[in-house]
């Protein structure tokens, strides 16, 4: 027996030695850490229970079968988040470069099996050079078998990816399928096809940092979610995230005790919304002033910010928060915009957390670019997804609601459980500067058919004289328009806004609302799945 376990030792301390100290240090060099030094940073202190620690490359080609490692560069198994189970995995970038080979593949797989049967998270820590090429198509087949696995298990629980290192080619895939990616500043980057070969076949000279690293995909493409200075930062950031999603799609999500009044009215909100319509302000002043403690967890920062999305929690019940931003760009709703709603709508109707929309909305954005890009396509996939949506939602609408736009952004038309409106909510086709246009068309031109009358003969109007002659005209019907559509009692008169409130009661109104609707039971019709217009 005493060898035996002396053999157990030498077996553990092989597995956990990775690559080795020399290129550990390396890599911490890089201001990265270990894999294992990941895990204990993720987990609750002494929860990690490793699995398939001893599994080993299988390939024998080109000297592999000297070479072999236990683990294989991957450290896979469970341990808990705040008490609660959750599945990981981990690559070492010392041990081959943290690449995939048929062995280690079969680890990940495992574990994704098996939080699948027992309905809990699971974590990837990728940092990894890609496929390994010495194992040839076996390497291949084992990346599929882990996109099958995210693509089963979407919907069904929680999956978060944290690019810790390089993650290139075909392994960018499987955190393009998970619900969150986190990136770090300067030690992570992701690209199906890197520098060299984009210098090549497209002449086009660029950076790893420029083509895939965490601004870029944080800010330009919103492949990445959040963006975090370190490993510790991200891992921490996992771990907050958690607090408000739950285990599975048959759990709520886990309500935190409050201390926040669920009745506070704030009175600053009152006078929050500028007198001028087209005058900014900050839609997270008004997130905070609402939410428990004034926290709100923002989701997909950098990416897109005409539009908010984000957990908070009302009354410790954790909500989704989705709302415009008149600050950048009026709040409209363009495709980035669009898209980066649609997706955080539909994971917390798939894991039942309710949806708090805060709206104010000019439109769509205009222009050929955005028509081009296809704007009426992605557009659509926020529609579908409000319209998709069974948990609870409640909308608020605080000034602006404006066309396809007030439709799109949780309606009452959407099966919407509550709107509400400020008394500076303008609900209409379109704004009064606009409309006055089209509506007080025939006004405008008797008008300047009557200066025409006195203007001396010959001379033509020159477009400034015409605006000047309308001036007071136009300003007078923008006012009988505002009053007689662009408020919130022509709809609350139809019932499509079930209360015009102070806004200093929203967070009593609100909190109440979700407290009635804690029993919702909606279904869509039965069906194999929609075809949403991807």
């Amino acid at each position: 027996m005493p060898d035996r376990l002396r053999e157990l030792s030498r077996r553990n301390a092989e597995a956990e030695a990775g690559g080795g100290p020399e290129r550990r240090a390396r890599e911490k060099s890089a201001g990265k850490l270990s894999a294992r030094e990941r895990i204990d940073l993720l987990l609750d202190p002494g929860s990690f229970e490793e699995t398939g620690k001893f599994v080993a490359s299988r390939a024998t080609d080109f000297g592999m079968a000297e070479a072999r490692i236990p683990g294989d560069g991957f450290i896979t198994g469970h341990g808990r988040i705040h008490g609660r189970i959750v599945f990981v995995f981990a690559q070492d970038f010392t041990v081959f470069g943290g690449s995939l080979s048929e062995a280690n593949a079969a680890k990940i797989v495992a574990i994704m099996d098996t939080a699948l049967r027992v309905g809990a998270p699971v974590i990837g820590l990728n940092d990894s050079g890609g496929a390994r090429i010495q194992e040839g198509v076996v390497s291949l087949a084992g990346y599929t078998d882990i996109f099958l696995r995210n693509t089963l298990a979407s919907g069904v629980i929680p999956q978060i990816s944290a690019i810790l290192g390089p993650c290139a080619g075909g392994a960018v895939y499987s955190p393009a399928i998970t619900d969150f990616t986190l990136m770090t500043e300067r030690t992570s980057y992701m690209f199906v096809t890197g520098p060299d070969v984009i210098r090549t076949v497209t002449h086009e000279d660029v950076t790893k940092e420029q083509l895939g690293g965490a601004a870029t995909h944080n800010q330009i493409s919103g492949v990445a979610h959040f963006m975090t200075a370190d490993d510790a930062q991200a891992l921490a950031t996992i771990r907050e995230l958690l607090t408000f999603i739950p285990s599975n799609n048959l759990d709520l999500a886990p309500r935190s005790p409050c201390t926040d009044d669920p009745a506070r009215a704030d009175a600053s909100l009152d006078s929050i919304i500028p007198e001028a319509s087209n005058q900014p302000y900050d839609m997270c002043d008004v997130i905070t002033k609402i939410v428990d403690e004034g926290y709100f967890f923002e989701v997909h920062q950098h990416f897109a910010r005409n539009i908010l999305v984000g957990f908070a929690r009302m009354n410790g019940r954790p909500v989704g928060v989705v709302a415009n931003q008149p600050a950048v760009l009026a709040g409209v709703l363009d495709i980035d915009a669009s898209v980066k709603a649609a997706r955080f709508v539909r994971f917390c109707d798939a894991f039942n957390i309710p949806l708090l929309t805060f709206e104010d909305v000019p439109g769509f954005m205009p222009g050929v670019q955005q028509e081009h890009g296809g704007i009426i396509r992605h557009g659509a996939k926020l529609l579908y997804a409000f319209a998709e949506a069974t948990v609870p939602k409640l909308t608020v609408i605080t000034r602006k609601a404006y066309g396809g736009a007030y439709c799109v952004m949780s309606s009452k038309h959407l099966r919407t459980d509550l709107n509400l409106a400020w008394p500076t909510a303008e609900i209409a086709v379109m704004g009064p500067e606009g409309a006055v246009n089209i509506v007080y068309k025939r006004e405008f031109d008797q008008a300047l058919r009557t200066a025409e009358a006195v203007w001396p003969q010959g001379k033509p109007f020159s477009e400034a004289e015409k605006q000047a002659i309308l001036a007071d005209l136009r300003a007078e019907k923008v006012e009988e328009f505002r009053s007689r559509f662009a408020n919130p009692y022509v709809a609350a008169e139809r019932g499509y806004i079930d209360a015009v409130i102070r806004p200093s009661e929203t967070r009593r109104r609100l909190n109440l609302a979700l407290d009635m609707l804690a029993t919702k039971r909606e279904k869509n019709p039965p069906k194999k799945h929609g075809n949403i217009p991807l």
